[in-house]
C-alpha cells in the first residue's frame, strides 16, 4: 500500500479539489485498507487502494452534501524539470496550468477516468474496478472526456496559449 500512497493522494486531490480534504480522505482510506487488508486477493493493490479512496470520498460527500461545492483545488507545487531552460520551463508550466484548468471544467465522471488513465496509468480493467462500471463505460467516458477536454482547450483564450 505504501508505494501507492502518493498516487492515492493525487487521485484524492482530483476528486476533492482540495489538498487538506484529500489528505483526510487518504488517511481514512489507509485506515480502512489496513483494516480490510485480508480482503486483498491477487488483484492490483493500487487499483484496490484507489477504490477505497474513491468510496471514502463519496461516503464523506453523502454525509456532508455542501462539501463538493465548498471544495476548491489548491494549486499544487510545480516540480520544475532542471533539464529545461527557463523559457521552456515557463512554457511547460503554462501548458500544465491550461490542462489542469481544462480538467477542472469537466464533469467528475469524465475527469475521474482521465486522471486514472492518463495521469495514474491504470488499465481500463483497473479503472472499471475502481469506479464500479463496465469496461465499455470506461472507454466511453474516456472518449467523451477527451473530446470535451480538447474542446475546452480549443476555447482557451489565444493570449493564454
Amino acid at each position: 500500500m505504501l508505494p501507492h500512497l502518493d498516487a492515492a493522494f493525487n487521485y484524492a486531490r482530483w476528486l476533492t479539489r482540495n489538498d487538506a480534504e484529500a489528505e483526510d480522505v487518504v488517511q481514512d482510506a489507509c485506515l480502512r485498507a489496513m483494516r480490510y487488508f485480508s480482503s486483498l486477493r491477487d488483484d492490483d493493490a493500487r487499483a484496490w487502494l484507489f477504490t477505497i479512496v474513491r468510496n471514502t470520498w463519496y461516503n464523506r460527500l453523502a454525509r456532508r452534501p455542501g462539501l463538493a461545492d465548498a471544495a476548491s483545488l489548491a494549486t499544487p507545487d510545480e516540480w520544475p524539470d532542471d533539464a529545461l531552460d527557463p523559457e521552456e520551463r515557463l512554457l511547460q508550466q503554462h501548458t500544465v496550468a491550461l490542462v489542469r484548468a481544462a480538467l477542472e471544467q469537466l464533469p467528475v465522471d469524465f475527469r475521474e477516468v482521465i486522471v486514472l488513465r492518463e495521469i495514474e496509468g491504470l488499465s481500463y480493467k483497473d479503472i472499471a474496478a475502481v469506479v464500479c462500471v463496465p469496461i465499455g463505460t470506461v472507454m466511453s467516458r474516456l472518449a467523451r472526456g477527451r473530446e470535451r477536454l480538447s474542446a475546452v482547450l480549443k476555447l482557451a483564450p489565444m493570449e493564454t496559449r
